[in-house]
């Protein structure tokens, strides 16, 4: 088994640690990139509430320390809402820290689906060795309720120009990696119905944010919808709920349904930190996640932290 990140680079490990492929985590530079939403206004409705610990570099020594506790073995950078301007740019630095430290080793860039410009910047980001996917995020509305008014509308799911930008990614063998509400999901079925050749992860479990019992019910829907689809993937990841602590049994349930629709070996453990450090911290984390999976035999275990991101991404481990 290749070593972990912390011992390639010469750092202290944990022998101990869990070890693992972080399938969805962001750095960021202020320096000398621009973020709109670290930079700009402050968003009065970003999903956890206040974020101001965020807008601030998390570079790649940030990470490292964050994960220290564990053995990682490689990680996997998603767009970070990077200057729209420059979509490019984002993956040109990511690349440049994967030279320095040895990571991010796979790379979720961003494209407009639905702009002209959609196959030119696509192209710009093959050009890059550690591209992997994308992540582009369709027109959604804020509430359950509104879901029905923005269907059809152009970036949404069933915009004709969205869908033959999203065709692209079968013609270059790419995966997508999909972050809508729960209240999309359904309509995101479709997409993975239509294009069962490209493999799609939904991002942070489709955000079961409404924890009543009848958010909960089309939160269910739409992961059942999803897991019917057998070129979907989820990563199990940001739980976190605006205002409120994250905690193992308030989360348990959410995760134990997750697993068993889609089975244990779709499902990737990912961080997305620093966004999850808001309300948990990384080691909490993974012990949280390894509680939950106690009664999962030791490759299934493998599978969930590792080994699925391993095969989803194409991460090449160096074995």
């Amino acid at each position: 088994m290749s070593e972990c990140l912390h011992q390639r680079l010469g750092l202290p490990y944990a022998a101990g640690g869990q070890r693992l492929i972080d399938a969805h985590h962001h750095l960021w530079d202020l320096d000398s990139h621009r973020y709109p939403w670290l930079q700009d206004e402050v968003d009065p409705c970003f999903f956890l509430g206040d974020y101001a610990p965020l807008r601030r570099n998390y570079l790649p020594e940030d990470y490292l320390a964050d994960s220290a506790g564990q053995r990682v073995l490689a990680t996997v950078h998603c767009e970070a809402e990077h200057d729209r301007a420059d979509q490019v740019a984002e993956t040109r630095w990511i690349h440049e820290q994967h030279a320095r430290y040895g990571f991010p080793n796979a790379v979720v860039a961003h494209v407009w689906f639905h702009r002209s410009e959609c196959e030119e910047v696509l192209g710009r980001h093959l050009e890059y060795p550690l591209l992997r996917g994308i992540r582009s995020k369709p027109v959604t509305a804020p509430r359950p309720e509104l879901a029905a008014s923005v269907r059809g509308q152009s970036g949404s799911m069933q915009d004709e120009a969205w869908l033959r930008g999203f065709e692209l990614l079968a013609r270059h063998g790419l995966s997508w990696d999909l972050r809508v509400p729960y209240w999309h999901l359904q309509e995101a079925a479709e997409v993975a119905a239509a294009f069962p050749e490209v493999p799609i992860v939904l991002n942070h479990m489709g955000f079961p944010w409404d924890r009543s019992p009848a958010g909960l019910d089309g939160w269910r829907a739409g992961m059942a919808a999803l897991a019917a689809q057998p070129n979907v993937s989820v990563k199990v990841s940001e739980l976190g709920l605006r205002d409120q602590p994250w905690t193992l049994e308030g989360n348990r349930g959410v995760i134990e349904e997750t697993l068993a629709l889609f089975g244990i070996d779709r499902c990737l453990f990912a961080s997305n930190y620093p966004v999850a450090g808001l309300r948990i911290g990384y080691g909490e984390l993974v012990t949280a996640l390894q509680t939950i999976l106690a009664d999962y035999d030791e490759a299934q275990r493998d599978g969930f932290f590792w080994r699925n991101a391993r095969d989803f991404y194409r991460i090449n481990l160096g074995d």
